[in-house]
């Protein structure tokens, strides 16, 4: 059962998350993005990493790096509000930090899940 870490600010999109993702039979563990810096990670558990991107550059760029620090072997996926649906997970942006797939908040159920089965299936 690959095991899915959801780091997002919002507590009823970080709830959410984990029930759609649990309703598939991934393990998910959560935590807020400010915990993120004082949290032990884990890292090697996870198959994959949902992250709240504020943005690709400053603050949302660093909490992508303390991410990739933090779960070296996870494949990322990027979720934003601030992100157009017309910017892709091809972007030169998204790429340069490691993400293999961003994901526009608000998102419905079967987009993000099939977000995280098709990043799931390329990371192994």
């Amino acid at each position: 059962m690959p095991t899915v870490v959801v780091i997002e600010e919002d507590s009823a999109m970080r709830t959410l998350i984990c029930e759609w993702l649990l309703g598939e039979g991934y393990a998910v563990r959560a935590l807020p993005a400010q915990g993120l810096a004082t949290s032990s990670h884990g890292g090697s558990e996870a198959d994959l990493v949902i992250v709240d991107v504020p943005d690709l550059r400053g603050g949302g760029a660093d909490t992508v790096r303390a991410v990739r620090a933090g779960y070296p072997r996870a494949a990322l996926i990027g979720l934003s509000t601030r992100l157009g649906r017309s910017l892709h997970s091809d972007s030169n942006p998204a790429r340069a930090l490691g993400l293999r797939r961003l994901v526009a908040k608000p998102c419905a159920r079967g987009e993000l899940l099939q977000a995280v089965a098709d990043t799931i299936g390329a990371a192994h």
